[in-house]
């Protein structure tokens, strides 16, 4: 059975090809390798998969030189014609849209990048996979759609009416989107909506890269609303275990369009997993406190019933050892001198 994967360099991304290879799928990955952050970190993801940076040409396939089931092509959901080519020649049996426009703060700053690629890119997937039939698409949407509700933890059920910030909107769209093609052309589809998720090849705009990078540069860490934050930070191996399991379930569906939530179901406060860092790394953080910032939340908490009870879903990494994996990396890959354990 052979899956495309959009977003295929980024962090999700990257995790989720690697265990579908190892699964023996025969998988086609596609990014824009857009430079949101740095686009270093993500050809060397690529690289880990056997995608050399210098062999990337925009629209060509590079045959991976690790896996003989992995392609890979760097490509734009945006670029229609291309897109429309690559499902004619391809006959995808699952489709799993990790690409998007990602960050809340970023948002603000940048709105159209949401719009161009969460929005138009996704109705592009939603087009191609309309007219080139496939029997499941996954796409990713996120714990923001809960917007600031204080009810915890949050359910699928719970209303997602009231996003804080444009990049919640944009996921909330998205579900509506898969919802509308669901049931306009019998698309199964399921929309995963992520919590905070961390680990080896982690994004650098998210808290635990920065929090990991501040703590060993001496730097200072902002901790937003005086630190009265909580987050259900959630191990990337823990979550990609979901996703793939989530893959080949259309036959399960009682609906053409689902939702779960994917998260640890444990939220910690950001005073909590910083202590988890320092303790780590060995070095006391400097931190000043900060008022609350536009768009963001005072805490996720995912209620992952729904994904237990279909999928048998159990997160079994613990924090500590969550980080402690993810230091090993951060140290190996930024080249810092760190006492292995």
């Amino acid at each position: 059975m052979k899956i495309l994967v959009t977003g295929a360099a980024g962090f999700i991304g990257f995790h989720t090809v690697l265990a579908l290879i190892n699964a023996g799928y025969i998988v086609i990955g596609i990014d824009n390798i857009c430079s949101y952050y740095d686009v270093q970190l993500k050809y060397a993801r690529l690289k880990m998969i056997g995608i050399e940076e210098n062999e990337i040409k925009q629209g060509e396939y590079i045959q991976s030189k690790t896996f003989e089931s992995f392609r890979f092509i760097k490509m734009d959901l945006n670029d229609r014609e291309r897109l429309n080519k690559l499902f004619e020649a391809e006959d995808f049996t699952y489709v799993v849209n990790l690409a998007a426009q990602a960050g809340v703060r970023y948002s603000l700053q940048n709105p159209f990048a949401y719009i161009d690629s969460n929005i138009s890119g996704f109705m592009n997937l939603l087009e191609a996979c309309r007219y080139h039939p496939v029997k499941h698409l996954v796409y990713a949407s996120s714990s923001s759609v809960y917007g600031s509700s204080l009810a915890t933890p949050f359910k699928e059920t719970d209303s997602t009416d009231s996003p804080v910030s444009l990049y919640a909107a944009t996921k909330k769209a998205n579900e509506l989107m898969a919802y509308s093609y669901a049931k306009l052309y019998n698309i199964h589809t399921t929309g995963i909506r992520f919590f905070t998720v961390y680990g080896p090849w982690g994004r650098p705009d998210m808290a635990p890269s920065l929090f990991m990078s501040a703590i060993i540069k001496g730097e200072t860490i902002k901790l937003f609303n005086n630190g009265n934050m909580m987050r259900d930070f959630t191990f990337i191996d823990d979550v990609v275990n979901g996703v793939v399991k989530i893959i080949p379930s259309q036959s399960l569906m009682e609906t053409p369009h689902a939702i779960y939530n994917i998260g640890c179901s444990a939220p910690v406060k950001l005073t909590d997993f910083l202590s988890v860092i320092e303790h780590e790394t060995g070095i006391k953080a400097k931190v000043i406190m900060m008022d609350m910032q536009p768009g963001d939340v005072i805490s996720t908490y995912a209620d992952t019933t729904r994904l237990q009870r279909d999928f048998h879903y159990q997160p079994s990494t613990s924090l500590e050892t969550g980080i402690h994996s993810f230091y090993s990396w951060f140290a190996d890959y930024y080249k810092i001198p760190h006492q292995v354990s």
